[in-house]
């Protein structure tokens, strides 16, 4: 159940970070958004064209950004490779895994605090852990326990976003990086079905590596602690911009002379 629940939570991951990618390209041009999240677009595109190098795939018609006003990082739609059936799917997978191991690398150097807030720090009128639950809500009132746990987690985060200290050039640094790359984890262009596979065949090898080696509890516990922060970002990523879209359609109603 444990390993089953992650492969949801990643799933929950991606396209939640599709989700804020495409509310914000309703606001502006995603060639402008492209340029913002450079850090987590270039490593996105190099995990894309290393899916490409070892599935003997070619190279070609990749670019970070193309001149039209609606672009997107540029991929090829069908990429030919010599690996049947999981060449597309190992493809999907690498942006994905590139970018939660730069979201690891940029947390344990310069985000450790906001982590351990996010997580640790208690909400009034909450007995929430500060993490994902790691078993799958097998009813209503488990569903509706496991949203709410969510949205305490979202508050921790909020907090301790908020408390960071932004004299320094680190707060700003760390916060920069980490929109950059957990929104970078939506699938690229022509990976969106093999992104889906590219998760549960993340989960399984997961699964397999965790039971095969006996993995300790504070290995688990720290893969945990990343998901659940990765969720947390994205889910006040995407709170914040349904705000803002509402907000902005709602203004252009109101200014519209029709």
């Amino acid at each position: 159940m444990l390993y089953a629940a992650l492969t949801v939570w990643l799933l929950v991951v991606v396209y939640c970070a599709h989700g804020v990618y495409q509310l914000w390209s309703g606001l502006i041009q995603s060639k402008v958004i492209n340029i913002l999240l450079l850090p987590g677009t270039l490593v996105a595109q190099l995990g894309h064209i290393l899916g490409l190098l070892i599935t003997g795939g070619t190279v070609n018609n990749t670019s970070l950004m193309k001149d039209e006003k609606t672009a997107e990082p540029t991929t090829d739609k069908n990429p030919e490779t010599q690996v049947p059936v999981f060449g597309p799917i190992i493809i999907a997978l690498l942006p994905i895994l590139a970018c939660g191991l730069s979201i690891y690398a940029v947390v344990s150097t310069i985000g450790q605090d906001v982590l351990t807030a996010t997580l640790t720090n208690q909400v009034s009128g909450s007995s929430s852990t500060g993490q994902l639950t790691t078993a799958l809500p097998t009813s209503l009132s488990a569903f509706w326990a496991t949203l709410r746990g969510c949205l305490t987690m979202v508050e921790r985060f909020s907090g301790a976003i908020l408390s960071s200290d932004f004299g320094h050039w680190q707060s700003w640094l760390f916060a920069y990086l980490l929109i950059c790359l957990t929104v970078r984890m939506a699938p690229l262009p022509g990976n969106q079905r093999g992104s889906v596979g590219a998760i549960l065949l993340l989960g399984f090898i997961t699964a397999i590596v965790g039971l095969a080696t006996n993995a300790t509890v504070d290995t688990i516990r720290n893969i945990w602690n990343l998901l659940s922060f990765a969720v947390a970002t994205l889910l006040f990523l995407l709170v914040i911009s349904l705000i803002i879209r509402g907000a902005v359609g709602l203004l252009r109603i109101v200014t519209s002379k029709a």
